[in-house]
């Protein structure tokens, strides 16, 4: 069920069929009359009121498969809004795979699985042009990259000419075969698991590919109660399966991403974001720190964050919630300091415990 109650007034801003904000985000910038600052503050609340109604839709109906994970949850919703990669890193059986399925159901998304082996071809994940004998030209046999949602799934199982060739449809949402450009469809999210055990016959992800992903979480264990609530829930459903709403579409999804150009960031956060960024290149332990895509990452689900709790402007804790998911794999430590068991998470943690925090006025 779509949820058309909640987007009725702002029809005219998602209806544009190639979900382009028109005539809401128009009318907001071009402050024509007296009270137009005004007009255009309401305007874009109301805008991002929209967006954070059909978020919380979105995780409520995933929290309804998703047991006991709201953080992650919201996570991959600020990833989706924010038009990012997410690679998941956990141990098998813990929902991985279920998680990218039932977002893209409620998404309305078209959603595609790639189980990766070491004999994974690019073209497998790509497509190739075939021979047509009816028409007597070569066509487009378009692979699973084709798809609003990708799971790659054990990503680090493929070889590095494999993972390669995700690497320019995560960054420029395109591919190219056989010397053509192909756009791929919007939204476009790759969400890519791994394995954190076994790990022979793997190859570790390049430095190139992990920044490429915004961000890397975990999903855990569920406790006691929850884990008892998984077990409760699939007695009451009588089947194996899970129904999943629809929730929104995907030329809306694209409107969403769009409308978080109307967020407001200070300038006092854009100086905590080069902050936090610029102290992971300085700190001794370190090789490589965070890269500027790190910074403009942050900035995005900055944005993303602060939508979804219904705030047309960014704060520090927009900033903070989601920082250690941004930044700690971007990371690479020096030999001494693996040895000691530091990580970037480590280094991140320190980091935000130090930057002073900035204050800042409602937009």
């Amino acid at each position: 069920m779509i949820h058309n109650d909640i987007l009725q007034p702002h029809i005219d801003i998602w209806n544009d069929a190639d979900g382009k904000l028109s005539k809401g985000i128009m009318s907001m910038e071009a402050g024509l009359s007296a009270n137009a600052g005004m007009s255009q503050a309401a305007g874009t609340q109301d805008l991002i009121g929209t967006v954070s109604a059909i978020s919380s839709s979105l995780m409520n109906e995933v929290s309804k498969v998703i047991i006991g994970k709201n953080e992650n949850l919201r996570r991959v919703t600020v990833g989706i809004l924010s038009n990012g990669n997410m690679l998941l890193e956990d141990f098998p059986g813990l929902a991985k795979t279920l998680l990218a399925n039932t977002f893209a159901r409620a998404l309305g998304c078209k959603f595609k699985r790639v189980q990766f082996t070491p004999d994974l071809l690019p073209s497998d994940i790509m497509g190739t042009y075939m021979y047509d004998q009816k028409s007597g030209e070569f066509k487009l046999r378009a692979g699973p990259l084709f798809s609003n949602i990708l799971l790659a799934d054990e990503i680090n199982r493929a070889p590095p000419k494999t993972q390669a060739a995700l690497l320019e449809a995560m960054e420029e949402k395109q591919v190219t075969i056989e010397g053509i450009t192909h756009k791929l469809p919007a939204p476009f999210v790759v969400i890519a698991t791994q394995n954190p055990i076994e790990q022979e016959g793997t190859y570790p992800l390049p430095e190139a590919q992990m920044d490429r992903f915004l961000m890397k979480m975990s999903m855990g264990y569920p406790d006691r109660s929850e884990e008892k609530a998984i077990l409760a829930r699939r007695k009451l459903r009588g089947k194996d399966n899970h129904d999943v709403e629809q929730v929104t579409s995907p030329k809306k999804v694209v409107a969403m991403q769009k409308a978080l150009e109307t967020v407001h960031v200070d300038p006092a956060i854009l100086s905590y974001i080069v902050e936090i960024v610029q102290r992971t290149r300085e700190d001794h332990r370190v090789t490589n720190g965070a890269s500027p895509r790190a910074s403009q990452s942050l900035f995005k689900t900055g944005r993303a964050a602060a939508a979804i709790a219904g705030r047309n402007y960014v704060i520090p804790d927009d900033i903070k919630g989601i920082a250690l998911q941004i930044i700690s794999h971007r990371i690479n430590m020096k030999p001494e300091a693996k040895i000691r068991g530091i990580t970037g998470m480590h280094i991140v943690r320190k980091i935000l415990s130090e930057v002073p925090v900035p204050v800042i006025q409602p937009a």
